[in-house]
Formats: structure tokens, C-alpha cells, sequence
């Protein structure tokens, strides 16, 4: 038996942390040689991590990435071990996405990313170009910071594997593997056994399960084991990698690690059987001969041995079922692990949240709430970078006992209440209530003053004195004074992010937190720079149904029971006065409601519909809910408002990104943010189409 113990990784690495990512990669090479692994994968563009951006057009990124590299193969972290290194190359005037293979202390070969990610969150073809020629090995010249360690004045670059004593192994990366075209099915045709994939993959709600999906079917049709690393963590952006680092043996899963956590290092092993995979392989003809006939992939032949010696004495993994979180537990997780990781490299020392006891700030202060469970509870287990960190957030000494979550939050975490004239007893009540049971440092304060100041200041310029809409005041007047109240909640809440830890004798200030969700910001359905100017968003990429549905799940799984009540209260932004005929709603406001505006985006963004086959597309859909004539003014409606709108985009505070139809303006949706509201054509067109069904209807 040909039984080889194999490693991958999940690291939370940081965009241009060299000195920190270098460490990580080091800890997951040593951790793999303790767990008596062969092979080591690690995440893509590990070393100076993925989000770099435009850093990657830098010649100082790619001469740190070296730096880096020579460093790690200037000891024996590298000897008896084959690594798999993640980074950025230059060969021949190029600039390409690599795989560095390093074995006692020497590389073996560069292979460069045949298939860049050029669409959503990514722009690889932007900084990078892909490797040309399939099936070639080219020679690549080491930067001497790298001939100095080595020795080696050159070494194989390009598409091809490598051949050992025991076994052939190759890799692709991230992208490569949701091609139609994969390079794992030629490497499998080619004969390689072992195909790993380091990779830079995002969180997005309910994604996992086509990542799994297309690892699991990268052997199942030709056999073979499957090494998937990923990054794990937020590394400077609006995205969170969720590692899931698994190994996968002829379509089954046999080894799999954690989606979200605040560990740093995650290395899995699995032990394989390689005779399996020439078994399966043998049995499946057709592939037999449409192995026979293929070009194969040129393989750099490595003096050493991956598998044990006595393989007979080593058991291999069985298979496993696939672990999948609910949209519930993902909700919970990734974005608190988001905020861990910017609180805790942002240099700040906590968060403060205008608490409004309604659905949007609610969720927002569960997941903060979370955040300090996750991270209290690595600390506790013995991780000691979430010891420290705990600690120095909550500037305690390094020999102090580590705080509960409860105990944590009330360090690290203000939330304020800022009330009106305009406010209920209820929401106050149920902002009191969450706070106390998540452990915050709560405040309760009034701005009618500051309120007043503001209207009086416009009547000491104008002379007139602007009414909401309830006491006789135009629509001008009325949106005017909402939007007063809810741009002084955000000047109020800097002001206080900024001196609340001076009053309490701390060090530091606090990040202002944002909590509108991704359906009010298609809408538009904010004042501009109030909550859309905040310092950070853990909801704005999350649907208003599923943080009801989140907040039903955390006031039980959570511990925060007020989350039920606040989940059962009606939308209301408080913003104009209550009356006993008259409460404030959001979707009466918005004029739709959050089940619309999530289909709306999800045909916007992920159909890619305009007005007119939107209009078509729930012509069909809706025909048993609405009208024609209600189904052409209710999109016509939702394409003024978000193209009104549209110019918010612009200014949204920094979301996590969690849904496929986010309007986040800076890269993800790259359309304008200038339209012409009326959109004669596409809503004459609507008015045709409508005209011609109601006809239709009437024969």
C-alpha cells in the first residue's frame, strides 16, 4: 500500500503583513512536519497576502514576496517536506499569480495560474496575466536575494507536475477549479495522483456548498486526491475568506477544517491511499483510453519519497460527510469574525453602535456580541494570539484573568441610544434590554437639544420654521427634518466614538458601527452620511429576511433573548412623530416591501435584467400575486428609486460582503451612479409590453 499523510492550511494572512505572514506560513509548514505530513499546501498569494490590489503592480511587493520566500529556505523548515508556497511572480517582464514548490531548502518549480478571477469581488487580470502556454516549461532566473540561499540560478516555470519516487502530484489554483475546463481534468488524464489547490476564496451566505460541490467532483469522475487551502479571515477589505481547508479521495471527503474561527493557523492532515485512486482509475475505461490519447503533462521528476515506507502500518482516513453551517450560523460567524480581525489590526479599541432597538442595529450588536464570544472562547481553549489580543483590547495586563464574553464586551463594545420627541418607550426599552444581556457599556441620551439648535439655526437664516407631513408640513419639510435627526445621530456618535474611552480613563477610540442592510441600500432607503458614514458595516451585504430570520435564531442560540421581541416589532425608522392615527413604517416609506426589493436585486444583479425583461421575468413570476398594470408600476417604481438613489453608493461605509446582489458601489456593482430617473425608452417599452398582455388578457 502506497499510503502518504498529507497537509493543508487555512491562515489568516493581511495584505502587505509580510513580517506576520511569513510566521503563519512557517507555523503551518512546522505544524504540518509535527503531524509527520510529506506535503504542505498553503492559501494563494499567501506570503503577501491576497487583498494587495494595486500593490500587486509594486516591484517592492514581488522583491518582499522573495525576501519572504529565501528567508523561509534559509533554514530547515523546508527540509524532508515539500511546500506548497502561494505568491507573486515576474518571469520574462510578466507578472504572474504562482505556486512556488520548495523542497530542502530549494525550489523545484514555479507554476503560474492558467485562469485568472476577473468577475464579482475580484480583478486578478487587473494586476496579473495568465500562463499562455499550457503543458510548457519554461527556465525562470532567481532574484539573487533568493541565488544567495539557494544556489540555484534558474529553475522550471510553467504548466507541469512533479514526479516522485512513489507518486506525481500538481496543482491548480482557486479559479482554475470553477472553470468548464479545469486543469485537474488533464492532470488526472496525465496520470498525477495528488492535485492541490491553494486558493483565495470569500464568504458569501450558502456558497459552501458549491465550493464542496466541485472539490468533491474534481475526483469523482477521475479519481485522484484533491487538497483544497484557503485563507481564513478578513485581510484588509470587505471580504471575509472562509477557509474550510479539506482533502478530498476519489469524490469523498476525508478530511475537513473549520469555516469560521479566530485561529490563525489551521493546518488538516489526512492519510491517503494512492493505490485507491489507480484502482478507481483502472475501472473507469472510457478514462483509460482518453488517457491513452492525451498530451501529457510534462513532469519535473524529484528524488523523494511522499509516501510511507511501510504503508501496511497506516491506516487511511475514511470518508466523512460534508459539515455545512445554516444561513443562521453563517450570519453569526463570518461577520464577527470580520470585526474581530478589523478591531483587532485596526488599532482600535472597541466598537460603539447607535442602538436603535430596532431589526437593523439589533442584529448589528448580536454579532459584535458574537465577536466576543468566538474570541473569549479561542482564548480560553489556549490559543494564545486571542489571549493576547483579548487582552490588549481590553487593555488588561498580560497575567490578568481573561475575561468572560460578558465581561469582554463591556471593555471593548459602547452602544447609545439616541433619542427624540420621535422615539417609543418600546424601542428604548428593547435597546436597554439587548445591551444588558450582550454586556455592552450602554448610554441613554436625549437630542431634542441638538435638534432644536439645528431649526433654529434655519430660522434665524430664513425665517421659517419647516413641520413634519403629520402636523401640516409639505413632503420637502418633512424629509428635511428627518434627515436633520438622522445625520446629528451620526456627528453625535464620532463625538462619542472619539472621547468616551478619554472620560473612562482608556487608552485608544472606538469604530463607529453602521447597521443598514444590503435591501435598503438598493433602495437608497438612507439619509445620506448618517448611517452610511459609519466606519464599518457587518450587515450590509445581508437581506432583511435573513437577519429576521438571525434574530429568531440568536435570541436562543445567542443568549440574547430581547432579539425575539425586537424581530416581532414592525420596521419603523422613528424619524417623524407618532400619533395615535399614524406610526412611522418602513415599507410604506420605501413604497415596496424587503421580500420585493430582494427580488428585485437578485433579478438586477445576478439575472443581469434591465427594466423591461425584469418587467417579463415577473410578468410570469407574480402573475398569480398582482396586475399587469401593478407589476409594471412596482418595477418602474424600484428602478426611479434605486437609480434616484444611486448616488449613495457611492458614499456606503465599508460592508461585509455577503449577498450576490450587494449594491456596494466601490467594486462589486461597477455601474453609474448618474442616471436619467425616468428611463424614457425601457419604461415605454414597460407601458407597450403591459398594454399588449392586458389585450391579451381581455381576448
Amino acid at each position: 500500500m502506497r499510503i502518504a499523510r498529507l497537509a493543508t492550511c487555512a491562515l489568516n494572512q493581511w495584505a502587505l503583513d509580510f513580517e506576520g505572514n511569513i510566521a503563519r506560513v512557517k507555523a503551518s509548514i512546522l505544524q504540518a512536519k509535527e503531524a509527520g505530513a510529506r506535503y504542505r499546501v498553503g492559501p494563494e498569494l499567501e506570503i503577501p497576502g491576497y487583498g494587495c490590489e494595486d500593490h500587486f503592480l509594486e516591484v517592492d511587493t514581488i522583491e518582499h514576496s522573495w525576501e519572504c520566500l529565501a528567508d523561509l529556505l534559509r533554514d530547515d523548515t523546508t527540509d524532508d517536506i515539500l511546500c506548497d508556497i502561494g505568491m507573486p511572480v515576474i518571469h520574462a517582464g510578466v507578472r504572474y499569480n504562482c505556486r512556488v514548490f520548495v523542497l530542502n531548502r530549494q525550489i523545484v518549480l514555479i507554476r503560474p495560474k492558467l485562469c485568472l478571477a476577473n468577475d464579482g469581488n475580484y480583478r486578478e487580470t487587473r494586476w496579473f496575466t495568465a500562463w499562455q502556454h499550457p503543458k510548457k516549461v519554461e527556465q525562470h532566473r532567481l532574484p539573487m536575494s533568493v541565488v544567495s540561499v539557494t544556489s540555484q540560478n534558474y529553475v522550471n516555470f510553467g504548466d507541469a507536475g512533479l514526479d516522485f519516487l512513489d507518486s506525481t502530484l500538481a496543482s491548480e489554483t482557486c479559479e482554475e477549479l470553477f472553470t468548464p475546463n479545469a486543469p485537474h481534468i488533464q492532470l488526472a488524464l496525465s496520470g498525477v495522483e495528488i492535485i492541490s489547490n491553494g486558493s483565495g476564496s470569500h464568504h458569501q451566505l450558502r456558497k459552501l456548498n458549491t465550493r464542496m460541490d466541485l472539490i468533491q467532483s474534481a475526483t469523482a469522475k477521475a479519481g485522484g486526491v484533491y487538497l483544497y487551502a484557503n485563507q481564513r479571515g478578513c485581510d484588509g477589505g470587505r471580504l471575509y475568506y472562509d477557509g474550510c481547508a479539506c482533502i478530498a479521495v476519489n469524490g469523498e471527503i476525508v478530511a475537513q477544517g473549520q469555516q469560521f474561527a479566530v485561529q490563525e493557523v489551521e493546518v488538516v492532515t489526512a492519510d491517503v491511499d494512492l493505490d485507491t485512486v489507480v484502482g478507481f482509475r483502472g475501472a473507469f475505461q472510457s478514462m483509460a483510453v482518453q488517457a491513452a490519447g492525451c498530451e501529457k503533462h510534462p513532469l519535473i521528476k524529484v528524488p523523494f519519497q511522499l509516501c510511507f515506507e511501510n504503508g501496511t502500518s497506516h491506516v487511511p482516513d475514511p470518508p466523512r460527510p460534508v459539515r455545512y453551517h445554516t444561513a443562521d450560523e453563517e450570519i453569526a460567524n463570518g461577520p464577527a469574525c470580520w470585526l474581530w480581525d478589523y478591531l483587532r489590526r485596526s488599532g482600535a479599541s472597541g466598537y460603539l453602535l447607535p442602538l436603535s432597538g430596532g431589526a437593523d442595529s439589533s442584529s448589528t450588536a448580536a454579532l459584535v456580541g458574537s465577536m466576543c464570544q468566538l474570541a473569549t472562547s479561542a482564548a480560553a481553549s489556549g490559543d494564545e494570539r486571542a489571549a493576547a489580543d483579548v487582552r490588549r483590547i481590553a487593555q488588561l495586563s498580560d497575567d490578568a484573568p481573561l475575561p468572560s464574553a460578558k465581561e469582554f464586551a463591556q471593555y471593548l463594545f459602547t452602544t447609545v441610544y439616541l433619542g427624540s420627541e420621535n422615539s417609543s418607550v418600546d424601542t428604548r426599552s428593547r435597546s436597554a434590554s439587548l445591551a444588558a444581556e450582550i454586556g455592552s457599556s450602554h448610554l441613554d441620551v436625549k437630542i431634542d437639544a441638538v435638534i432644536t439648535a439645528v431649526v433654529s439655526f434655519f430660522h434665524s437664516v430664513t425665517q421659517r420654521t419647516p413641520k413634519f407631513k403629520v402636523d401640516g408640513g409639505s413632503t420637502v419639510e418633512n424629509l428635511a427634518l428627518q434627515n436633520i435627526q438622522a445625520r446629528i445621530r451620526m456627528v453625535l456618535s464620532f463625538v462619542l466614538a472619539q472621547l468616551m474611552p478619554w472620560v473612562r480613563g482608556k487608552n485608544g477610540f472606538l469604530l463607529v458601527l453602521g447597521s443598514a442592510n444590503v435591501d435598503e441600500g438598493l433602495r437608497g432607503y438612507m439619509t445620506k452620511y448618517d448611517c452610511s458614514a459609519a466606519d464599518v458595516n457587518p450587515i450590509g451585504g445581508i437581506s432583511k429576511g435573513d437577519l429576521r430570520s438571525f434574530l429568531r435564531w440568536g435570541a436562543v442560540n445567542l443568549g440574547f433573548p430581547t432579539l425575539a421581541s425586537v424581530e416581532e416589532a414592525p420596521p419603523t425608522a422613528e424619524l417623524e412623530p407618532i400619533r395615535d392615527d399614524y406610526v412611522q413604517n418602513d415599507e410604506d416609506d420605501m413604497g415596496m416591501t424587503y421580500e420585493e426589493l430582494g427580488v428585485y436585486g437578485r433579478l438586477r444583479k445576478i439575472s443581469r435584467l434591465g427594466p423591461v425583461e425584469m418587467f417579463r421575468r415577473l410578468l410570469l413570476e407574480w402573475k398569480d400575486r398582482f396586475s399587469v398594470d401593478e407589476i409594471a408600476e412596482k418595477v418602474k417604481r424600484f428602478f426611479f428609486f434605486y437609480s434616484a438613489n444611486r448616488h449613495k453608493m457611492t458614499t456606503l461605509t465599508p460592508s461585509y460582503h455577503a449577498e450576490n446582489y450587494s449594491p456596494e458601489d466601490n467594486r462589486f456593482d461597477l455601474r453609474p451612479f448618474l442616471y436619467n430617473v425616468r428611463w424614457p425608452w425601457q419604461f415605454r417599452k414597460i407601458d407597450e409590453i403591459a398594454r399588449k398582455a392586458n389585450a391579451e388578457k381581455a381576448d
